[in-house]
């Protein structure tokens, strides 16, 4: 039995994963035309290479179809509640990072933290007789950091289109949107609150609870030395 790598299919996460891979003495290659989902894999016997969109990796991962995925940390964490019985983190790759954050219009020169926003939506539903709108794609990860912050009297409303282009819409009142720079957000008029994002995101390397182990067991330790990747107690030994 081989041990499945599931890594992203395309574009730059693809990229930088290939190279932080084949810095450490295993190549990942697509194999054929870039519309094909197959590759090899060279330096790590036993182990297959899976390409697959970033997004469907955490859901491979918590199904065992995959024993190794590469996505970015807020997908893992966004889709899987209680994501620690599902996968384990490896390794944090040090790319892809970006973070989770909430803004509202710049021209809301009184509301600069959570506490602000809380009062904010507070004196919006007063006034307008429903709830302000946060526009985002992370219902998840957004409610549990409002909830543990105490801010009340919002509601979520789906997003997943252009996150930042909601409040010019008027079809949400703030956003809460994945960002590297904060520029796309600052030229729509919006502004991040102050503190600590949702979440910071990076690119890591997850292992799959559900996975069928106990026969991949020596592939997964010889990879995991050749990466310098330290495994959770009794993974490789396929419990």
């Amino acid at each position: 039995m081989t041990l499945a790598l599931g890594v992203p299919s395309k574009g730059r996460l693809m990229e930088r994963t290939f190279d932080w891979f084949g810095a450490r003495g295993v190549t990942l290659r697509r194999a054929g035309a870039e519309r094909e989902y197959a590759g090899t894999v060279d330096g790590a016997p036993g182990v297959r290479l899976v390409l697959l969109s970033a997004s469907e990796i955490p859901r491979e991962l918590a199904a065992g179809r995959i024993h190794l995925g590469v996505t970015g940390s807020d997908l893992v964490l966004e889709q899987l509640a209680d994501w620690h019985a599902h996968v384990a983190a490896l390794a944090p790759m040090g790319f892809g990072h970006a973070d989770l954050v909430i803004a509202v219009p710049a021209a809301w020169v009184d509301v600069d933290t959570l506490d602000d926003l809380d009062a904010a939506a507070a004196a919006f539903r007063a006034r307008h007789g429903h709830r302000l709108r946060i526009a985002t794609k992370y219902h998840r990860l957004v409610r549990d950091h409002l909830r543990a912050h105490g801010v009340a009297d919002y509601q979520l409303v789906d997003s997943q289109g252009a996150t930042e282009g909601t409040v010019r819409n008027a079809t949400a009142e703030a956003v809460a949107d994945i960002t590297s720079s904060g520029a796309t957000l600052r030229d729509n008029h919006l502004k991040v609150l102050a503190g600590p994002p949702v979440h910071a995101s990076q690119a890591t390397l997850f292992a799959a609870r559900a996975a069928e182990w106990s026969q991949a067991t020596a592939p997964l330790a010889a990879l995991a030395a050749k990466l310098g990747v330290e495994l959770p107690e009794g993974l490789a030994e396929g419990r």
